[in-house]
């Protein structure tokens, strides 16, 4: 079964190497036919710290690092304007 692959900015440093990465996928509103934005926040595996808010990243699934921690960073795709 292929892992799942998240792409997303992030809002938060959530302590040490792990980071808050918010996700936004475009879906069609079933009444409206109107395309609207939906968004969720997961929280990343960053083992050498080196994410910083606003920096746009790729995520893989992984086995559970903690309660709510299943994802690792993969790599920064685009860095944050500082």
């Amino acid at each position: 079964m292929p892992k799942r692959q998240i792409q997303g900015t992030v809002i938060k440093k959530a302590g040490e190497k792990t980071a808050t990465v918010l996700v936004e996928r475009r879906v069609l509103h079933p009444r409206y036919h109107k395309t609207v934005k939906r968004f969720k926040k997961y929280l990343v595996h960053d083992e050498r710290n080196e994410t910083n808010v606003g920096d746009t990243v790729l995520a893989i699934e992984c086995r559970p690092l903690s309660k709510n921690k299943s994802f690792r960073l993969v790599e920064i795709v685009k860095r944050g304007e500082v």
